[in-house]
């Protein structure tokens, strides 16, 4: 096991300022308001109590855990038992170090993740695609990836376009941006000669776990997603999940953790406007007319949360003379944060089922071509609760997502077709209890997005940001890209007051391997004024 504990002995710690182990060592004890306890804000608050500062976490929805939150229904199942609900599936790869690292504060050995050995994809003509079985070693596990693929043939490795596909074998954050964020996903696959039916099993299949379609999101993006689970890293493409609804598996034994460090939580409580210079410097006020006084605060709150912070926070643009350098730099700041764009609405939709699923399904499918399903949980697979309550009905609980979802009264409907035509023994299962859950405010990862995007540093000293909407310049994305600019936001305020931060981790910064560097460069040098090469910056 390697210090980000995985596997990849090429794994990258980026460290931290040293200083004072704990804020004993202070004349006085900082107090910092972290608004939002998704994952950015309980790895902020995490990396801030365990030295010793004062800490209050403020969240508006009633659980912790932010679009990985778990909660119990209002209503129940016909046995009157409780019915555990979420936003819905998340894989925790083996690659998302600085996630693995918060959750090990209350499950050292993640006893509460447990693997799944495959997860298939399957298109609309019944072509699948696996994961089991894979090499771990890149470029290993690509090569084999795309030549047992059914839509890939060898005759498709040769064709396809070497030197537009050059930049998928020179990944480097933040150059990769420069590169290609100025291209949507769906238009540089095309010109790189990428097969169509491949394209539409694969790499659809993972843009849109980015809550986007292809055509709507960055090619820099796909191309650091693809550095960071293939080409990038040694962990393998075999995920893990939680053993239990995200808030009993997850949240809940990390409270423990942080209250047992003095973190206070206020949750079910919205913040609407951050105030500067209160008593200590700044005052946080909610909703309700609650007020908080910090020395610091930490916004890590979703798109729309952070928007309307900002925009309902006149103080934040500056006062007095607007001409002043550090007015301009606040005023360019609030417009970067009002830019941020959420992605299409995506739908959850939960089915207690009085039928067991046959036995043979994976406990994930991923669909591509199969509009409006892009895949389907069997939970009672690998979740205790649902396992309990599937074992006590002789029943299955199955979860079906629709990403970047039309909305459509027939939605609905038109997914639980698509699961009767997949597994056709849940045609005669009769729905006990059903939970539905829309929602848009996923962040958009959208073409030419990236420069414009708001850093965890801001103009404000005292103020940071954190969540997987913020930029940082790492090889990081989704879950991963939270929880590191959640410790990056508690590291840049500890260094504030001389006191030590915490590694970061990522997967290598650039593609691995000098040879596929070399012929990438070389193939980017023969192909002047194309669209490859626009904008970059050597």
């Amino acid at each position: 096991m390697n210090a980000a504990g995985g596997r990849d002995r090429r794994a990258v710690a980026h460290r931290a300022p040293d200083g004072a182990p704990t804020a004993s060592r202070l004349a006085w004890r900082p107090h910092v308001a972290i608004v939002g306890a998704g994952i950015a804000g309980l790895a902020a608050a995490t990396g801030l109590a365990e030295r010793g500062i004062q800490v209050t976490v403020i969240e508006r929805e009633p659980y912790l855990g932010g679009r990985v939150g778990g909660w119990t229904e209002s209503s129940r199942g016909a046995d009157g038992a409780a019915l555990a609900m979420s936003r819905g599936f998340h894989a925790f790869f083996r690659q998302y170090y600085n996630l693995r690292a918060l959750l090990r504060r209350a499950d050292p050995e993640l006893h509460r993740l447990v693997p799944l050995t495959d997860y298939p994809l399957v298109d609309a003509a019944g072509r699948r695609d696996s994961f089991r079985g894979l090499p771990r070693t890149p470029p290993w596990n690509a090569l084999a990836f795309a030549l047992r693929s059914p839509t890939f043939r060898p005759r498709d490795l040769l064709a396809l376009d070497a030197a537009a596909a050059a930049p998928l074998a020179a990944v480097s954050v933040p150059g990769i941006y420069e590169q290609l964020d100025d291209v949507d996903a769906e238009t540089f696959l095309r010109r790189i000669n990428f097969p169509a039916a491949a394209r539409h099993l694969a790499f659809d299949v993972f843009s849109r776990s980015f809550f986007a379609p292809p055509g709507q999101m960055s090619a820099a993006e796909l191309a650091t997603m693809f550095h960071i689970y293939f080409l990038g890293s040694s962990e393998g493409l075999v995920f893990d999940v939680p053993d239990a609804g995200f808030d009993a598996a997850l949240w809940e034994p990390l409270r423990g953790y942080l209250t047992a460090r003095a973190v206070t939580f206020r949750t079910g409580t919205e913040v609407t406007e951050v105030q500067i210079n209160g008593p200590r410097r700044f005052r946080v006020l909610t909703r309700g007319g609650a007020r908080l006084d910090a020395d610091a605060v930490v916004l890590a709150a979703d798109v729309a949360g952070l928007r309307a912070i900002v925009s309902g926070s006149p103080d934040l643009a500056g006062a007095g003379d607007l001409a002043a350098p550090q007015n301009l730099a606040r005023a360019a700041w609030c417009d970067r944060v009002a830019a941020l764009r959420t992605a299409p609405p995506f739908l959850v939709q939960r089915l207690w089922l009085d039928r067991p699923v046959d036995a043979t399904r994976p406990a994930f499918l991923a669909t591509g071509g199969l509009d409006p399903l892009d895949n389907i949980s069997v939970l009672d697979r690998y979740d205790r609760q649902a396992r309990d309550w599937s074992r006590r009905q002789h029943g299955s609980v199955v979860e079906l997502h629709a990403y970047a979802a039309p909305s459509e009264p027939a939605l609905g409907k038109r997914m639980i077709e698509r699961l009767h035509a997949l597994y056709p023994e849940t045609g005669a299962a009769r729905i006990v209890a059903e939970s539905v859950l829309w929602r848009e405010d996923c962040p958009l990862f959208g073409v030419g997005d990236f420069a414009r995007r708001p850093k965890v540093v801001t103009p404000v000293p005292g103020l940071v940001l954190a969540g997987d909407g913020i930029r940082i310049d790492l090889p990081v994305a989704l879950m991963e890209r939270a929880a590191s600019t959640g410790w990056h936001a508690a590291n840049c305020l500890l260094a504030r007051w001389g006191l030590a931060g915490h590694t970061v981790y990522s997967v290598p910064t650039k593609g691995r391997f000098a040879p596929l560097r070399w012929l990438a460069e070389a193939g980017l040098r023969r192909v002047p004024g194309t669209w490859e090469t626009e904008g970059m910056h050597r």
